[in-house]
């Protein structure tokens, strides 16, 4: 089987499993970081088609939608085998979706260049407008409130309190989105990730003129 036949057959399968998703995870994400993920790739010379099959598969091991992360990497891997990828780009495919997550911003450092491409695709959808749309999505898929003056940005966390705690929607602005421009791996990524910061500031800037109001 080619490389464009498996990865076509994994698009059909992401496609399945998320297109409902109302989180800001759904198959449109997946379509855009995996575009990104390829410009990267190609910009960093990193391996295209590893790169692409990670990007698309990133979240299907989210433990949003699996009992335990494990069990994700689990569906992950049979899929992979299923498609008859082989054994060493498993493992690779495998480590960059376990080691690309933001969890709280306590992961360490990345050592793969694939990893790096696909970190920063994904990261970059959380930016710009469509990263503030984002926000709004994943904050009202957990009952999360737009702002409330009353609860303040966490200044650290730990996974499951950045899974699981509360909070609110504009505060995610501070507990991560407006980290991740200083967090991009790739010299192609941080460019993008500038411009698509400073909206998002201005953005901010905006809300609170209206919230005095």
């Amino acid at each position: 089987m080619s490389h464009d036949k498996k990865v076509a057959l994994t698009k059909e399968y992401v496609h399945k499993e998320l297109q409902n998703d109302p989180s800001g995870h759904d198959w449109w994400h997946i379509a855009r970081v995996t575009e990104m993920a390829k410009k990267i790739a190609i910009e960093e010379n990193a391996d295209l088609f590893i790169c692409e099959m990670a990007a698309l598969l990133h979240d299907i091991a989210d433990e949003k939608l699996n009992a335990s992360e494990a069990e994700g990497i689990k569906k992950i891997t049979n899929w992979l085998e299923t498609i008859e990828i082989d054994k060493p780009a498993i493992e690779k495919i495998i480590a960059i979706i376990s080691s690309i997550s933001f969890k709280g911003g306590g992961q360490p450092a990345l050592t793969s260049l694939e990893a790096k491409v696909v970190q920063d695709a994904d990261r970059l959808d959380a930016l710009g407008a469509i990263g503030i749309a984002r926000t709004f999505a994943y904050a009202g898929s957990k009952g999360d409130l737009i702002y409330d003056p009353a609860i303040k940005p966490r200044e650290s966390m730990t996974k499951e309190e950045y899974r699981n705690g509360k909070s609110t929607a504009i505060n995610h602005f501070y507990e991560k989105l407006l980290k991740l421009k200083d967090r991009m791996n790739t010299d192609y990524a941080k460019k993008i990730a500038e411009e698509r910061h400073q909206f998002m500031q201005e953005y901010l800037r905006v809300f609170f003129a209206e919230w005095k109001d």
